[in-house]
């Protein structure tokens, strides 16, 4: 998850689905949410109660990773996209698209006209949101840090939305990723205010959507996955125009292939070792009920 985070088009989110960790995440974040709220009014015993539900053997293993990997990855992924973006693009898009069938098999029934529907307008959304050109901003203030990061690590928990996408988009990228390079703390600790309290705002509503909206909420995931793809096509502009395909496509297509089989393999084994796929969840079962 930290890797994709690090990549602009690729969703944590996404990732967390392929693994089957998505809604364990989310459950656990909302308990977290709520123990911190009810912390601040002086209810001890009632956090202390909704931090035990919170399935911390998972959780805490995820979040130490991600932050390793986004430390990593500012340092060895951000080369390689800009030595190889058509390679790195097509391995990526081939992730995203084998992806498509984890929320869509996840909604748990057949798919209605309306779910059709609401996931269309989400793909629309999404590929017009990633046509957007990169925005520029050399040394923003801390204050918009921390706005772009509240709005950014949403997409830590939405799949088809990348938070680093939308860093580029409003020209925050190319500074946040100097800033974890450089250990610019001041920088980092704006961030990470921002995407705390973001988090924890979008966390219970996306819970309260999965519970009360499952199928509808899922469908509009599918939906942005698949527009996201836009931002992945692997012949394009510095500023996102879509080219038509050139050079060695064969050896292109066969890194997308390669991405795909990389997550039609994690699917596999998700499956074999959990003895379930995700189809199989009950669809009508909240998440903080499992």
């Amino acid at each position: 998850m930290g890797a994709a985070e690090v990549v602009p088009g690729v969703s944590g989110g996404t990732i967390a689905l392929i693994t089957g960790v998505y809604e364990t995440l989310i459950d656990t974040a909302g308990h977290t949410v709520t123990a911190f709220r009810r912390l601040v009014t002086g209810d001890v015993r009632g956090a202390r109660a909704e931090l035990v539900q919170g399935s911390w053997l998972v959780v805490v293993p995820l979040l130490l990773g991600t932050v390793v990997a986004v430390v990593v990855g500012a340092s060895l992924i951000e080369p390689l996209l800009e030595d190889h973006p058509v390679g790195s693009r097509a391995v990526f898009a081939g992730l995203v698209l084998a992806s498509l069938s984890v929320p869509a098999m996840m909604v748990g029934r057949a798919w209605t006209a309306r779910l059709v529907v609401v996931a269309v307008v989400a793909a629309v959304l999404a590929f017009v949101l990633t046509g957007l050109p990169p925005g520029s901003a050399a040394d923003p203030p801390l204050p918009v840090v921390s706005l772009a990061a509240a709005v950014a690590i949403c997409a830590l928990v939405l799949p088809g939305v990348s938070g680093s996408f939308l860093l580029a988009t409003v020209g925050l990228y190319e500074p946040t990723i100097a800033a974890v390079n450089g250990r610019d703390l001041g920088y980092l600790g704006a961030f990470a205010l921002g995407a705390t309290i973001g988090l924890a705002l979008f966390v219970r509503l996306l819970q309260h959507l999965l519970s009360t909206h499952r199928a509808v909420t899922l469908a509009v995931m599918t939906g942005l996955m698949a527009g996201s793809l836009r931002a992945l096509w692997p012949w394009q502009t510095e500023d996102r125009d879509v080219l038509a395909p050139s050079g060695d496509v064969l050896a292109i297509l066969g890194l997308a292939l390669a991405g795909a089989a990389v997550v039609v393999a994690l699917l596999v084994v998700e499956r074999l070792v959990g003895g379930a796929d995700p189809a199989s969840s009950t669809a009508d079962e909240p998440p903080a009920a499992r």
